[in-house]
């Protein structure tokens, strides 16, 4: 799809960063989105740049940040997709320049780091937005059908799981020991997890956390596990780990009725990394193969064909900018907030403090 729209209305997006986020998620789905064009992405790589170039051949390359804060007025929006070290300097110089500002998670190191952010787009009356895609992962979007028609009854244990078999180092930054790197698991793949829980069942009042790292030479936590108490009663067992031999399911949600389990990834990650795009009528976006839906019900195995198949909702991650490109025209509340990641980091906080010290942190709830 045309990265321009060809529209002198649509919203003028500045990108930074070209690596896995840029390239595989922010571009593409700004890219697909009516309403928004993509005017300049930011890199220093000339990889990365020749790579930029071949994909969106309109769109001007720049190798810093700091070129776009001299043209603040020829863009609307910028979005933040590199390390996640840069988010907090690079929203604050992004806000402090008069742009709305979308930031890959996690927003921040810390809750305060984020709640400075958003007082300071608040004041300017700005838009400040994390892109949290998982809440629009097609399981995600099942679950919470399946609770809004109180398809389990009073849901119990929420357990929730990013696992992955990956006994090799990668390296990079993701993977460094230094704490300013913002690396581990913890906050990456815990970003998500910890956002879900949240999303689905509100406040935290208590944290427990156990975080190991189990490959040799490897510098931060590679094997997680989170537990929530939540102030509504649900449990949450969160897992993320690269060291997971066999894969559990991706949810196992118990309710006082029923129980929903599913296995398996959502298949737009997939998808954008192979080079498929939302609107691309070779494939239907989203969608998933009915041997791969979830099962619900009560006192049977779904490994055994226990329970009843429960169809799959496409996975929608073009919802999100679809949702920031309505904010920025209506004033709707963008589709994440800051607040809300602030409450993420606050719970990732507790969880570091918690498998550090090993003891259960609990989490002061505002009244």
């Amino acid at each position: 799809m045309d990265a321009t729209h060809d529209s002198s209305t649509a919203v003028r997006v500045g990108l930074i960063g070209y690596g896995l986020a840029g390239s595989v998620f922010h571009a593409p789905l700004i890219a697909a989105t009516e309403g928004l064009t993509l005017d300049t992405i930011v890199t220093s790589s000339p990889e990365r740049q020749q790579q930029a170039r071949a994909e969106f051949p309109d769109v001007r390359l720049v190798d810093s940040a700091y070129e776009l804060w001299g043209r603040a007025d020829e863009l609307d929006l910028i979005v933040i997709a590199s390390p996640n070290r840069s988010h907090v300097p690079l929203a604050r110089a992004a806000l402090e320049a008069g742009l709305p500002t979308v930031v890959d998670k996690p927003l921040a190191a810390t809750a305060a780091e984020a709640e400075e952010l958003a007082a300071l787009a608040e004041s300017r009356g700005l838009l400040l937005s994390v892109f949290q895609n998982r809440r629009w992962d097609n399981d995600f979007r099942t679950l919470r059908k399946l609770l809004a028609e109180g398809a389990l009854g009073e849901v119990q244990r929420f357990e929730s799981r990013f696992e992955r078999w990956r006994p090799q180092l990668k390296g990079g930054w993701r993977e460094s020991g230094d704490p300013a790197e913002i690396g581990g698991l913890l906050y990456d793949l815990g970003s998500h997890l910890v956002d879900q829980a949240l999303t689905l069942f509100g406040p935290v009042e208590s944290v427990y956390a156990e975080a190991d790292v189990r490959r040799p030479e490897a510098r931060t936590d590679d094997d997680t596990f989170i537990a929530l108490t939540h102030t509504g009663g649900v449990r949450s067992h969160l897992w993320m780990s690269a060291t997971t031999a066999q894969l559990g399911p991706r949810f196992r949600v118990l309710g006082s009725e029923s129980g929903y389990v599913k296995y398996g990834l959502d298949p737009q990650e997939a998808a954008l990394r192979d080079g498929l795009r939302p609107g691309d009528p070779s494939a239907e976006w989203g969608a998933e193969p009915e041997g791969d839906w979830g099962r619900l019900g009560a006192g049977e195995s779904p490994l055994t064909g226990g329970g009843t198949p429960v169809p799959t909702l496409h996975g929608d991650y073009p919802a999100y900018y679809a949702g920031i490109a309505a904010a920025l025209r209506d004033g709707t509340p963008p589709p994440v907030t800051a607040a809300e990641a602030a409450a993420a980091l606050h719970v990732l906080e507790a969880a570091r403090l918690s498998a550090a010290e090993r003891r259960t942190v609990r989490i002061e709830v505002p009244a």
